[in-house]
């Protein structure tokens, strides 16, 4: 198998329609995880996001659930074979999902594609298609397992993320951070990193450069992410 080594963890993506991106690495590294005893990973993949957010924060509880069979025996493999064993998997659509309690903080690097034209690769197609959750599921599946203190953080490309922000206006749930991302300086920004939650106390906007015109990471993007890349 080729995967991709951490710094603490293994990720094997080999029987996942969607690998290891840089976009799930922003958002493992960048969501906001303070004060948090439980998160829920929707559409954990490989399980790299709830990898992330154990090595983080090891004392947190965290779930993930995945609608695929090849990526959630992948990523049952990729945990039981990490430092953090104890992460729980469920196979299962999140709208179907139920949890005893709700949680602290929930996290998504969720289907985006809503019209674009699909390939042959059937589980591609799950993976990357809002078909199967559209942004207004994937809303409402949060705001049912959420309690009043709960933060919701996904990473979009822009045009999706502005589509996204007014759809959880709409449901009442406010934008609270938005990093706006770009690959380099002569790039225009192509991602948003965006926190919401039921507090109506303002938006903290920030932007990152992931490379500088040397083709080097930025420091900005060495300091978030230093704690995983094997090579950082």
């Amino acid at each position: 198998m080729s995967g991709f080594t951490f710094k603490q963890f293994k990720i094997e993506h080999d029987k996942c329609a969607m690998k290891v991106s840089t976009d799930g690495i922003l958002l493992g590294a960048w969501a906001d995880l303070q004060a948090a005893h439980s998160l829920l990973d929707i559409g954990t993949g490989t399980g790299l996001l709830a990898l992330m957010c154990q090595q983080r924060n090891p004392d947190i509880t965290v779930s993930g659930v995945e609608i695929d069979t090849d990526a959630y025996n992948q990523a049952l493999y990729n945990i039981a074979q990490s430092p953090w064993p104890k992460i729980k998997v469920h196979a299962q659509r999140i709208q179907d999902f139920n949890s005893e309690k709700p949680f602290d903080v929930i996290i998504s690097n969720p289907p985006y594609f809503n019209a674009s034209l699909k390939g042959e690769d059937e589980a591609r197609n799950v993976a990357r298609h809002t078909d199967t959750l559209s942004f207004t599921q994937l809303l409402d599946a949060v705001i049912r397992l959420s309690h009043s203190s709960t933060r919701f953080s996904v990473i979009l490309p822009c045009s999706e993320a502005q589509t996204l922000s007014q759809l959880a206006s709409h449901k009442g749930l406010y934008l609270n951070a938005h990093c706006l991302v770009q690959a380099n300086k002569s790039k225009p920004f192509s991602r948003s990193l965006m926190t919401f939650s039921f507090n109506n106390k303002g938006c903290e906007e920030s932007t990152l450069c992931i490379k500088n015109n040397n083709n080097q990471y930025t420091d900005d993007y060495i300091a978030l992410c230093k704690a995983f890349y094997l090579k950082m």
